[in-house]
């Protein structure tokens, strides 16, 4: 069979048209694909790169599970603090109930009235300031003397042969010793402001003109008080004891020297700080318990385990994480002692005003701390977070750029389609043109 012989118009038609219908399927391809690059064929470089640029999006994209339920054992531990902390808070209001039920429980000794009708009638003042204004004693004094209104009086102490004064305050185990020297000019207030610089009693004049002096605490308090000769550095304990008369201070009859007129008192229980141990100790056990159940996936920063968040792709020394150590936070660890209602080592006794004093204290330092250990979760937490959003961020910078790389522009795609299409038409049209032009020669030889 004889091959057929194109002319050269009707082979370059035709082949511009192969040519043509080629490169539409390409387009076609690419369209229905959506990609320009299809296999390393099409672009090896653009391929590969793709390639490498969506397995790395696609790793981060999984890290971000491991960063959000990170993000999440961060907050379940915060709010856990939130609670601690409203709990401590809750213990400060007991003990300050406890505080406000302090005044029954403080063992206090009132003296005899320093003052009467008749002085406050004579200087126009209420016997609580005629008491404070008078003088302790006054040279060869033998005894009281009455104010007037131009004299305040005296206690009748004879301020020749007892020139100095000195007391003795025992609270506890805790003992306090002070003598001063007395003058024409030294006043029942300045005996008052000498035992309150003592620190471990109140003492005070009160409305009836009497000297009080009251324990701070409800611990046994035991108070002394002499004149004496020597000097008020000599005045100690011996002559506190009992050597020199204080019936001028007006303590009761029974205390005719310091040596019985120290106040003795037990330990005071009372019954609203009793019923307040129970709520106290019940607080406390609750941030035991909150502390326990503050644990997202098995994980618990509040009971000491350890949280690691991965951030990037990679392993070894070249891998990116935050590392989490939490804090075992108990109401023992955070220095809040039990409370009962007698005096032991380690415990709170809530009929002590001075134990009451320390587990405020205490009670501050573990709110200082709870807020140390939120600003660390507080930081921990912002940094999660920024990694989160930004491991998000660097996953979709990826995608796009390895779509960049390999993925078609439908407009332009679709935009050379339209042209090859024309162009098909025209080679078409072109073909038989040339076609009907070597049928035109061959009809001059019919």
């Amino acid at each position: 069979m004889a091959n057929t012989i194109l002319s050269n118009g009707v082979r370059n038609n035709l082949l511009t048209l192969q040519q043509t219908t080629a490169q539409q399927g390409v387009i076609q391809n690419r369209l229905a694909t959506g990609r320009k690059v299809n296999s390393a064929i099409d672009n090896p470089v653009n391929y590969f790169t793709s390639v490498s640029l969506n397995d790395r999006s696609s790793q981060l994209t999984n890290l971000l599970d491991g960063i959000s339920n990170g993000i999440q054992t961060i907050q379940a531990a915060s709010k856990g603090i939130d609670g601690i902390t409203k709990l401590v808070q809750s213990l400060q209001s007991t003990i300050k109930q406890a505080q406000a039920d302090a005044a029954q429980n403080r063992p206090t000794k009132a003296g005899g009235a320093l003052a009467n009708a008749a002085e406050t009638a004579v200087t126009s003042k209420s016997l609580k300031d005629v008491a404070l204004d008078k003088l302790i004693g006054a040279p060869g004094a033998a005894a009281p003397a009455a104010a007037t209104a131009t004299s305040p009086g005296h206690l009748g102490i004879n301020t020749t042969t007892n020139t100095n004064a000195a007391f003795s305050i025992t609270v506890g185990s805790d003992t306090y010793e002070a003598s001063f020297a007395l003058t024409a000019t030294t006043t029942v207030r300045d005996i008052v402001n000498e035992i309150n610089k003592s620190g471990l009693v109140t003492a005070f004049v009160d409305e009836k003109g009497q000297l009080n002096v009251k324990g701070k605490g409800s611990q046994t308090v035991e108070f002394g008080f002499g004149v004496g000769n020597a000097g008020p550095a000599a005045i100690t304990a011996a002559q506190v004891a009992g050597t020199n008369s204080n019936t001028a201070i007006n303590f009761a009859a029974a205390d005719a020297d310091v040596g019985t007129s120290t106040i003795t008192s037990s330990n005071i229980t009372s019954a609203v700080r009793s019923n307040l141990i129970d709520q106290f100790n019940d607080l406390r056990d609750k941030i035991d318990d909150l502390a326990k159940d503050s644990s997202y996936n098995g994980i618990n920063l509040l009971s000491g385990d350890r949280l690691s968040i991965v951030f990037n792709e990679k392993t070894g020394r070249n891998q990116t994480r935050l590392d989490i150590q939490g804090s075992t936070i108990t109401a023992d660890n955070l220095g809040i002692p039990r409370a009962i209602n007698t005096q032991l080592a380690g415990f709170i006794n809530f009929q002590n005003d001075m134990d009451l004093e320390k587990a405020t204290a205490a009670l501050t330092g573990s709110l200082s701390s709870l807020k140390s250990l939120a600003s660390t979760l507080g930081s921990n937490l912002s940094v999660a977070q920024t990694r989160q959003d930004f491991t998000k961020e660097l996953a979709n910078v990826l995608t796009t750029g390895a779509g960049n790389l390999v993925l078609a522009d439908p407009n332009e795609e679709g935009a050379s389609l339209l042209a090859l299409n024309t162009r098909q038409q025209l080679s078409q049209t072109a073909l038989s043109l040339a076609n009907q032009a070597d049928q035109g020669v061959l009809r001059l030889f019919g």
